[in-house]
């Protein structure tokens, strides 16, 4: 009996690290330096030209990264329907919202301090998305998404007619100062709407993570795949479906209050269609169906959406031709374009990118 003797070559090999696997090995701590990042930035005075106004602890700076961060845990949340049960909604804005607005109203007309008035907000939301649902998911498929986006055209317009003056119409409504907590009021305490912020995305993240590798997030993928095998199995998906529509639902209201803290009121914007748009561009931007491809694209949605707002209105594009001032003056454009390319170079999102690179790393290994 032999064995075969390794050649030089092969012991070579085996002797070097996989460029694979320290690769792998790198990514894997990458959500946890980023929350370390997260946690040191209110401390930091290290400019970032280009990607910030100023330091990434003045109040700026921390308005538009807490921005960042209710809209990267907002696209978390809507990928519990999209991405994890298969379920494309038009009208998820509507429940973001319904936090928003049901706590402004409720400060404002009953004098309820913010607490309660945030409690009875998320309340307000979990009814409206739990009633909602109910009706939008007896149909599937592209009624079920064209029922999603008659309920929040409906909620737009009812916004939009301020219906006794208490949505304050095409203006929104403000929040008086003196409703909400002193310690978040005012640009010097910047800091503790961040920090709110934070916590939303934290929250957010742990509950579509366990909610996922729970049984039921089990059965929502089932769902995604072939509903009609669930059904088969002796599951009924409409229960299960209408739970994972209410949780991201209550997930929106959440962060429709936090958002109602960061800009001093409820705004009609939040209302639209377009708004819900926007998720989906995030997540599909980040990577659907991914564990942080949504809160990805989120974050980087939002960055792009106002630093190439500033971008159209600076004096470089004023300055050039008009064939390409006109396109370049126009921060829907620039999204549109950079869109376009993320999704044609990154099939499947900015969250694959790592598996190509992995991919890539064993190609030349």
């Amino acid at each position: 009996m032999t064995t075969a003797t390794p050649t030089r070559e092969e012991q070579r090999v085996q002797a070097a690290p996989a460029p694979a696997g320290q690769l792998r090995r790198v990514t894997r701590w990458w959500p946890a330096a980023a929350l370390a990042a997260l946690l040191a930035a209110p401390y930091s005075s290290l400019p970032l030209p280009g990607l910030l106004d100023g330091p990434i602890g003045s109040a700026g700076s921390l308005q538009l990264l807490a921005l960042c961060l209710v809209f990267g845990a907002l696209a978390t949340g809507y990928d519990l329907l999209l991405g994890r049960t298969g379920l494309l909604s038009f009208g998820h804005a509507l429940y973001f919202a319904a936090g928003s607005y049901a706590t402004d109203v409720i400060m404002i007309e009953a004098g309820l301090p913010f607490g309660a008035a945030a409690v009875l907000g998320l309340l307000f939301g979990i009814a409206l998305a739990a009633l909602l649902g109910s009706v939008s998911l007896r149909v599937s498929g592209i009624a079920f998404s064209m029922v999603t986006l008659a309920f929040a055209q409906a909620g737009s317009i009812l916004v939009e007619r301020d219906p006794g003056g208490v949505t304050g119409g095409e203006e929104g409504r403000a929040v008086p100062a003196d409703k909400l907590p002193a310690s978040l009021v005012g640009i010097e305490h910047t800091v503790n709407l961040y920090w709110i912020a934070l916590a939303y995305l934290v929250v957010t993240v742990a509950v579509v993570h366990w909610a996922v590798r729970s049984p039921t997030g089990r059965v929502w993928e089932g769902i995604k795949e072939n509903e009609r095998r669930v059904e088969v199995l002796g599951l009924r998906p409409y229960g299960f479906k209408l739970t994972a529509f209410v949780l991201a639902g209550a997930l929106a209201a959440v962060g429709g209050i936090v958002h109602l803290l960061l800009t001093g009121g409820a705004t009609p914007q939040t209302t639209t269609s377009d708004f819900t748009l926007s998720l989906l561009v995030m997540v599909v931007l980040g990577g659907s169906g991914s564990r942080w491809g949504p809160l990805i694209g989120g974050v980087l949605y939002t960055w792009a959406d106002h630093r190439l707002g500033d971008l159209a209105g600076s004096d470089s594009v004023a300055g050039l031709p008009s064939v390409l001032r006109v396109p370049l003056s126009q921060p829907l454009f620039l999204l549109g374009t950079l869109f376009v390319v993320v999704v044609y170079v990154l099939p499947g999102g900015v969250a694959r990118l790592p598996q190509r690179l992995r991919a890539a790393a064993r190609t030349r290994s």
